[in-house]
C-alpha cells in the first residue's frame, strides 16, 4: 500500500457542531487537515444512530480510545486499494510503527475488522462478542 502522508502529533479533539478541520467524529472517522477520512480496515460501532444503548456505549468507548490513539505520536495514513468510499470520504489505514490503530481497537474490543458491511453490534454486544 502506498503510503499518503505522515503527521506528527496531530493535536485532534472531538468533533463539535459546526466547522471540522482536525477532530474525530466517531471510533473509526476523523477529520485531519480539512478531510474526512474513515479508517478502511474497521468497522467500530456508531454513536450517533446507534441502534441500542449498548452500541452506543461502546461506541462513545471507541471514539474516545481513537482519539487518544491519533494524538499520542506521529503516524502514518496508507491509501488502501480503494482509496473513497460512496460517501466521498477518504478511506486509509493509520498506522504508527509499522501496526495498524484500527488493529489496535480491535485487539481492545473496540471495534471488528471491517468485513464489507457493518454490524449489528446490538445483537454482538447482546451475545458477548465485544468485552473490553
Amino acid at each position: 500500500m502506498p503510503l499518503l502522508s505522515l503527521f506528527t502529533a496531530a493535536a485532534l479533539t472531538l468533533c463539535q457542531p459546526g466547522p471540522r478541520d482536525n477532530c474525530v467524529i466517531d471510533g473509526d472517522t476523523f477529520w485531519l487537515a480539512g478531510e474526512k477520512i474513515r479508517l478502511s480496515d474497521i468497522n467500530a460501532p456508531e454513536t450517533h444512530g446507534a441502534a441500542c444503548a449498548n452500541e452506543r456505549a461502546l461506541g462513545e468507548r471507541a471514539k474516545a480510545r481513537l482519539l487518544a490513539l491519533l494524538n499520542q505520536g506521529s503516524f502514518a495514513l496508507e491509501v488502501p486499494p480503494r482509496a473513497t468510499d460512496r460517501y466521498g470520504r477518504a478511506l486509509r489505514i493509520a498506522v504508527r510503527h509499522g501496526r495498524s490503530l484500527g488493529a489496535q481497537l480491535v485487539s481492545e474490543g473496540l471495534a471488528e475488522p471491517w468485513r464489507g458491511r457493518r454490524s449489528d453490534w446490538c445483537a454482538l454486544l447482546a451475545g458477548g462478542a465485544a468485552t473490553n
